[in-house]
């Protein structure tokens, strides 16, 4: 649709105008799905850097151990 959901598009606003309590509305609500993916994605990242270290820290030692 190349716009967000529950937005209308501006060619909808330009037929019917703009309900600007409507539309605060909206965008609020996508303003807490983004902020709520954020933390998500914020969460999903740190552990992603948690388990990088990790196996980071298993080759180091596995190359100690093929030096042998």
């Amino acid at each position: 649709n190349k716009h967000l959901p529950e937005i209308p598009s501006a060619k909808e606003i330009e037929k019917n105008g703009l309900m600007l309590a409507e539309m605060n509305m909206a965008l609020l609500k996508k303003m807490e799905e983004m902020t709520l993916y954020m933390i998500d994605f914020k969460k999903e990242m740190n552990e992603l850097k948690i388990k990088n270290k990790i196996q980071e820290e298993e080759i180091k030692k596995l190359k100690k151990v093929s030096k042998i």
